[in-house]
């Protein structure tokens, strides 16, 4: 079977650690290749080539960098679905929503195109007599990456972009579970001109994770995964020095009004709960209905659209799907046992995913809905990450409010509504970092940040847009003034100011 290498300094490079695991397609349960689990001093050696190339990618002029993720973008481009069956085959989206992982990647790879003009800086003449302050926005040096299972292309494009435009260069270790689209990545970047040693990918498990996170040539960690693991990278992390944004977990919600649109709120909920079989950190989980009679012509509606919904592999099938498998199997088993729990806390389930392509070895798992869902219960208040909608029924705008500013999470959230008051109260009061009016999954465009708040986030600044370049730069302030018959003369003891 053939094994996914590391890819260091250029070039492929074979992994002499001995351990391996297998990379399965999940629409069939069929492993189609092997990965293999680098060692510390493989994930040394890949830092020790970030760090030699960096002396030399970082005195790169900004606009010469830009050039290398003009041609990546246009290669992005041109391999377009190629990349888009092979995250198919390992994650099991299916493959037009897996083209869309590749757009909004797209996105932020355009955004750090712009890099000489995000490089700019400030400049103020006459601070004082003759006295000028400017700024300058320096790289850091090596970054690292750690990007989860769910989106193989669209995470590390929110990270290793914008990184590199900056002059860093970069260490990026994928999940394990689907890492041939991050190698292929890393060769179109090579293709792109980008120099050997700017980029490079490490596959590996905690081994290497704890590697990136105590070396001290690394200087920056940026990761996404769960809030648990999240809060491990961000305290190791910067216990050696490191800056570090960690994003985490979810429970998003979605408040619908009595005068919202429900065959509106139906569409919207049945791409942002069942999409991507529910893997993604801004999927809704909690639909808060304001009153019974909400509530029940709701869940009416879903009920009705989850019977109609098909599930199936990414690709090779037509029509396509709306839905494919779950990652794994193991993860599959995982959501299967929340349902459980669900049924003996005492929800209602309307519509059971369990029995959902029961003879087939894919680790599928159906479109499930709960409702009369209460918060104490075990699945209102973790994480699921599958096809499980919750429905909560709140007496008011107020205490729907309430539950979600209650939640240990805040990722993303949504009203619907169609009154401009009750949205502009929301969207002021919500304790969440991605709030969408009308708009079930609100993740910002490339051009603006991306982050949660509470235990959705460790660290304070976000994915991409503005917060990206801070993160992955750091300001210095020049204060200058040049020999003149103005300047001062003598000793000056008193702090100084600008006259």
């Amino acid at each position: 079977m053939q094994k996914i290498a590391n890819y260091i300094n250029g070039q492929a490079v074979v992994s002499h650690s001995g351990r391996s695991q297998p990379v399965f397609d999940p629409a069939t349960g069929v492993a189609h290749t092997e990965v293999s689990l680098a060692t510390a001093d493989e994930t040394r050696a890949a830092i020790s080539a970030a760090a030699t190339a960096f002396a030399s990618w970082s005195q790169v002029t900004p606009l010469n960098r830009a050039r290398v993720m003009f041609k990546f973008k246009a290669l992005l481009e041109q391999h377009r679905d190629e990349l888009a069956v092979l995250i198919s085959k390992e994650h099991g989206k299916v493959f037009s929503d897996a083209q869309g992982e590749l757009t909004r990647g797209l996105e932020v790879v355009e955004f750090a195109c712009g890099i000489p003009h995000l490089l700019k800086g400030e400049h103020s003449m006459n601070v004082g007599r003759g006295v000028d302050s400017f700024s300058l926005m320096q790289p850091l040096g090596v970054c690292a990456g750690i990007t989860p299972f769910n989106f193989p292309a669209m995470v590390p494009l929110w990270m290793f972009p914008i990184a590199i435009a900056c002059g860093n260069t970069f260490v990026l270790k994928p999940s394990e579970k689907d890492p041939t689209v991050p190698m292929r990545l890393a060769q179109l970047l090579t293709e792109a001109g980008l120099p050997p040693g700017v980029f490079n990918v490490i596959n590996g498990d905690k081994t290497a994770v704890d590697v990136l996170l105590t070396d001290p040539a690394v200087q920056a960690v940026s990761f996404v995964g769960s809030t648990p693991i999240a809060e491990y990278v961000y305290a190791t992390g910067s216990a050696h020095g490191k800056r570090v944004q960690a994003l985490g977990g979810a429970k998003n919600h979605m408040l619908v009004m009595p005068d919202a649109d429900l065959d509106q709120v139906s569409g919207a909920l049945m791409g942002a709960a069942y999409g991507s079989a529910g893997e993604r950190c801004m999927a809704i989980s909690v639909v808060l209905c304001v009153g019974d009679a909400v509530a029940d012509a709701l869940v009416a509606k879903l009920q009705s659209e989850i019977a109609v919904l098909q599930v199936g592999p990414g690709t090779g099938v037509t029509p396509e799907p709306q839905m494919g498998p779950l990652v794994s199997q193991q993860h599959a088993a995982k959501v299967r046992s929340y349902i459980d729990a669900g049924v003996a806390e005492g929800a209602v389930l309307v519509a059971d995913g369990r029995q959902v392509a029961a003879d087939s070895a894919g680790f599928f798992v159906g479109p499930t809905l709960f409702d009369h869902v209460s918060s104490a219960m075990k699945i209102y208040r973790e994480e699921i990450f599958g096809p499980v909608l919750c429905v909560v029924r709140v007496p008011s705008f107020a205490e729907g409010l309430a539950l979600i500013n209650q939640h240990e999470f805040g990722n993303g959230t949504a009203i619907f509504t169609a009154s401009g008051e009750a949205a502009r109260e929301f969207a002021a009061q919500v304790q969440v970092g991605m709030v969408g009016v009308n708009v079930p999954i609100p993740v910002p465009m490339a051009f603006h940040s991306f982050g949660g708040w509470k235990r959705s986030v460790f660290g304070p600044l976000n994915m991409h847009g503005p917060d990206g370049v801070r993160f992955y730069t750091r300001m210095k302030t020049i204060t200058a003034r040049w020999p003149s018959g103005s300047m001062p003369t003598g000793n000056q003891f008193s702090m100084p100011t600008m006259k």
